[in-house]
């Protein structure tokens, strides 16, 4: 039985330091030492009763503290245990006294020292007031005779801090040899824990801390919240600005509803579709971006309205003659109307030529003033210069004079401006008489330049 003692502490021990670095929870480890007490008068009454054949006492004057207890005043014993998870923990105690109370009998100073594994489970958990249960086994001397004994025991914590309190307990200690001594051991002491881990030292253990390197707040499970807005970082789309909820952590200083990030104006309330910034002519236009950010215009033109020069209801854009007023059928040109045409070939059949040549005459130059004029007025209209001859001579020299005489008239309105890509110069020779070629005066009519729209 004595070496079935023995092993029952040395298992105890074991198992205590192989689980040291098995859990990993806050304040694993806790530390306790005070004053014990030890009482035999319950046993030694119990005792005494099965001899005299009574009903056991045991129990009785549980709190005769003056008459019974043993008391070393001084720290007297130390433990130290690890919380092992669910509530459990396992460790080992050392205690020493001075025995002069055996039962109701005074003894000269015995010697008392134990040693004892434990297993100890606290019945509430994360609170102040902690009540606990422990069982385990020990050895214990009384003045160098040894005994091993099973305990079990009763007790409280009492924590003013999550590592600072206090503990009283009480345990019966039942020793398996004949000649041991089953007594009650009370203990009353300060208890430390400690072995948390808190790696950015923000008060929040690593085990419990959901941003461990960083330090955080309680509130956040370790996490920060470096603008102090009341959102975690990590879910704070703008974790160095203060902002809502509703804007993800970010600001919104124009009130838009558009973040300050996001928005291409945060001082200027605007709209989503323009990124932030207002369009007050609600052209589509950003007034940053807008020329005209009062009136409303195409994006192509800035944001400005179209504009029509010459008031034709044509806009320049679209307008070929944006600087003459025109009508929409002709593109913003003026049309050649019938009467401007006959007004044109009366000037160009007064067109005079020398003899049998292609220079225009000196006294034509009013006319030709007056054609160029007419021209100027239709800027995109295009022209053909014909030229004719009567009847007298050859075929052949009356095709070659008309088409010098229509070039000739052709070139002389290029010079003065007129593009050349707008006429065309045509020799028709004698072919088209509008006159009798049988008169001097028919001859005459039948000698022209005419001027003709092409359309």
């Amino acid at each position: 039985m004595k070496h079935l003692s023995k092993f029952l502490v040395v298992a105890l021990l074991f198992v205590g330091v192989n689980n040291l670095q098995a859990q990993d929870e806050n304040n694993p480890w806790q530390v306790s030492f005070g004053v014990n007490a030890i009482d035999t008068y319950p046993a030694s009454a119990s005792q005494l009763s099965e001899a005299l054949g009574q009903t056991s006492s045991f129990g009785n004057q549980f709190f005769n503290v003056n008459d019974h207890w043993n008391i070393l005043p001084s720290v007297s014993y130390v433990s130290v245990s690890r919380y092992i998870g669910d509530g459990f923990s396992i460790g080992a105690r050392g205690s020493l006294n001075r025995i002069d109370q055996l039962g109701d009998v005074s003894v000269d100073d015995l010697s008392h020292y134990a040693i004892d594994g434990t297993i100890k489970y606290n019945i509430l958990k994360n609170t102040k007031l902690d009540p606990f249960v422990e069982i385990g086994g020990g050895y214990t001397w009384v003045d160098e005779i040894g005994a091993g004994t099973v305990n079990g025991g009763l007790g409280l914590n009492y924590w003013f801090t999550d590592n600072l309190g206090v503990t009283v307990q009480s345990s019966y200690k039942h020793a398996f040899e004949d000649y041991g001594v089953t007594h009650l051991q009370h203990l009353a002491g300060l208890n430390i824990r400690f072995g948390g881990t808190d790696t950015d030292g923000d008060g929040i253990y690593d085990k419990d801390d959901a941003c461990p390197e960083v330090a955080g707040l309680e509130a956040f499970n370790g996490c920060p919240d470096s603008d102090g807005d009341g959102i975690e970082d990590g879910k704070d789309s703008c974790p160095n600005a203060a902002g809502s909820k509703e804007m993800n952590g970010c600001p919104d200083s124009d009130g838009d509803g558009i973040a300050d990030k996001d928005d291409a104006c945060p001082n200027e309330a605007g709209i989503a579709a323009l990124a932030g910034c207002p369009d007050a002519d609600g052209d589509g236009v950003a007034d940053k971006d807008d020329a005209c950010p009062s009136e409303a215009g195409p994006a192509e033109n800035k944001g400005c309205p179209w504009p029509d020069g010459d008031g034709d209801g044509v806009l320049d854009k679209d307008d070929q003659c944006p600087q003459v007023a025109g009508t929409v059928a002709n593109n913003g040109c003026p049309e050649v109307t019938e009467e401007v045409q006959k007004q044109l070939n009366d000037y160009a059949r007064t067109i005079l030529f020398d003899t049998g040549k292609a220079s225009i005459k000196a006294e034509s130059t009013s006319v030709m003033v007056d054609i160029i004029q007419i021209l100027s007025e239709y800027p995109n209209a295009k022209f053909t210069v014909e030229g004719h001859t009567d009847s007298v001579g050859s075929a052949k020299l009356n095709q070659s004079l008309s088409e010098k005489r229509a070039n000739s008239v052709r070139d002389f309105l290029i010079d003065k401006g007129i593009g050349s890509d707008r006429l065309t110069a045509i020799g028709y020779g004698e072919d088209k008489p509008i006159a009798t070629n049988n008169t001097r005066a028919g001859r005459t009519q039948n000698r022209r330049v005419e001027i003709n729209l092409v359309k």
